[in-house]
């Protein structure tokens, strides 16, 4: 090995890229270890990370292959799961007599190298690639199984001819259990997980049975099915939830968990009578992502710090307010998490639990036995609770119950159906609570958004004076340049005609430019002066117009402010947040 970093020293030099003086320096600091010379010499900025694996592999005299327009055909690909090409960053992408050739960022990781040999039973041959090429590789996994996923359908689905249960010919608990049902059910959940979609929509309608999904906040047609296929994929769901299969004249409601790639995905599933059967709407619900936080959620600044502030109080109220479908589930169990510690003992009351977490009390609303939010709340304060969590607050009872509890020491975390931080004053005294309880327990009020993210083929360009100008019009852009400069997102001297936005560029892995979401939020906290416009009824847009004197950006401005930053563009800003 010492002979071969000794060997790539004298290849980078005489490369010209990085002169022998620096590379002997870069050497000497590096106390001759591999990895952190070739950190060093990476660090530097004069070779770039692939570069230096080519020169690498040219003293090791491994072949070099780019992969990134290849074709790769599917059953090469598919003898490395794709997990652990993932991990590992190989892809099998040519099989011969001689063996099978995989394409590595690291050729010497022999813990893989044999790994994959045992698994496939051939002698596997490595070459060195670039991570343009492993990552296009890998986007090739998800082109196949689409492939893959449709076959499967349309061939199971032509397998249903003659199950008419209609006819008698099968009663629905065995059509069910028929194969072909099973597989083209188990084939359309994975492939909407594939497809990172929030819903899955089965419609059925004269001719036909309607599949679409959600993704990223809006409706896409996934698949259309014959007619005859809808029997059989509403029992096997309804089996699967546990629901009755005999009530077909009533809504009914259940869930169930499957396991993906050692992820577990829960779905929730509603059921409501149609003219032409039963349409089935069902949320996925993967596990809590570990270590998720309020920054990746999109909350920063100034706005992340009032968060973290009312998070560290013992007592009073956390809300989040927002339409259903912004979010506001995914940020309390955010903030769950983060006070998630041993010292504290969290008690929740959720209708559903949406996701189930290690060391939290969890308990589902059943309003048909009585247990409702009010009445849930009411027994767990009799629980001895550090911190609370409520998962809406829909009544004056629990509202009151609510305001109680964070007076009596413990900090409630709820929601609430409002437009904006604001709203949950004149929303909340409509339900009957005191002007001065609601003042003297609210710590902070989060009102939020999800908007989708660009891509990385997105498109830069600079606001015309009359894209500026209409701008301005709906925003305080002022505030949202400060914000920007206090961030550190632009230099101290920028001005909007030096701050790029982007506009979404469609490609075969990202279609129309978006992928995945963020949300944009406004967060405001319970000022003195804010208190004393609640305890005079002052209607919402005048607390909002003192919570902005006092630096809050509305969720406009720190829609703005993301698009500026290029997570978004500005017509999905304006598409999701309503003036």
């Amino acid at each position: 090995m010492q002979s071969n970093i000794v060997e790539l020293k004298k290849f980078i030099s005489d490369s010209g890229l990085i002169n022998k003086t620096d590379i002997e320096d870069f050497w000497v600091a590096s106390g001759e270890d591999e990895h952190k010379f070739a950190d060093m010499v990476i660090s530097s900025g004069k070779i770039s990370e692939d570069d230096f694996r080519r020169a690498r592999a040219y003293v090791l005299g491994i072949p070099y292959v780019d992969l990134e327009k290849t074709k790769i055909e599917y059953p090469v690909l598919s003898l490395i799961p794709e997990p652990i090409a993932r991990k590992h960053n190989i892809i099998a992408y040519s099989k011969t007599d001689k063996g099978l050739e995989v394409a590595m960022l690291d050729p010497e990781d022999l813990q893989a190298i044999d790994f994959i040999k045992k698994g496939v039973g051939l002698k596997v041959l490595p070459r060195l690639t670039d991570t343009a090429s492993i990552k296009s590789s890998l986007l090739q996994y998800q082109k196949s199984l689409k492939a893959e996923f449709g076959d499967i359908i349309q061939i199971e689905t032509k397998n249903l001819a003659g199950l008419n249960v209609d006819g008698g010919e099968m009663d629905p608990a065995k059509l069910a259990e028929n194969l072909p049902i099973i597989k083209i059910v188990d084939t359309l959940l994975s492939h909407a997980v594939m497809q990172k979609a929030s819903d899955i929509h089965m419609e059925p309608y004269e001719k036909e049975l309607v599949i679409r999904y959600r993704i990223d906040g809006i409706l896409h047609d996934a698949m259309i099915l014959p007619k005859d296929a809808a029997s059989g994929i509403t029992a096997r769901i309804k089996v699967l939830s546990s629901l009755r299969l005999d009530e077909k004249r009533l809504p009914q409601d259940g869930r169930f968990k499957i396991t993906l790639d050692n992820r577990n995905i829960s779905f929730r599933v509603s059921t409501l009578p149609t003219y032409y059967g039963e349409k089935i709407v069902m949320r996925l619900l993967p596990d809590m992502e570990k270590g998720m936080s309020l920054e990746e959620g999109g909350i920063h600044g100034k706005a992340l710090e009032d968060v973290h502030k009312a998070l560290r109080s013992t007592t009073g109220m956390i809300l989040v307010t927002g339409p259903t479908g912004s979010g506001k589930s995914t940020t309390l169990y955010t903030m769950i998490q983060m006070l998630n510690t041993p010292d504290v003992n969290i008690s929740t009351i959720e209708d559903p639990i949406e996701y189930q977490i290690s060391r939290i009390n969890q308990t589902q609303v059943k309003p048909d036995i009585g247990l409702t939010f009010a009445g849930g709340l009411r027994s767990l304060v009799r629980q001895d609770p550090d911190i609370i969590m409520v998962g809406e607050i829909r009544d004056g009872e629990t509202a009151g119950l609510a305001i109680n509890a964070s007076l009596t020491g413990h900090l409630v975390l709820s929601t609430l159906h409002t437009n904006s931080a604001s709203g949950a004053f004149p929303r909340l005294l409509d339900m009957g609570a005191e002007p001065f309880l609601v003042v003297s327990t609210i710590n902070v009020i989060i009102a939020q958004r999800l908007v989708r993210k660009l891509c990385d083929s997105k498109k830069e360009y600079i606001l015309s004076t009359a894209e500026l100008a209409d701008l301005k019009s709906k925003v305080d852009l002022e505030k949202v340049l400060k914000s920007l400069i206090e961030e550190k997102i632009v230099g101290p001297k920028a001005t909007w005609k030096d701050i790029p936005f982007y506009k979404p560029v469609g490609t075969k892995e990202c279609v129309d430019g978006y992928s995945g979401r963020v949300g944009i939020h406004e967060v405001l906290p319970i000022s003195s002066s804010i208190k004393e416009l609640v305890l005079k009824n002052t209607d919402a847009e005048q607390i909002e117009d003192q919570a902005k004197k006092e630096g809050m950006l509305t969720m406009l401005e720190n829609g703005v402010f993301l698009a500026a930053r290029g997570m978004t563009t500005i017509e999905e800003v304006l598409r999701v947040v309503s003036e």
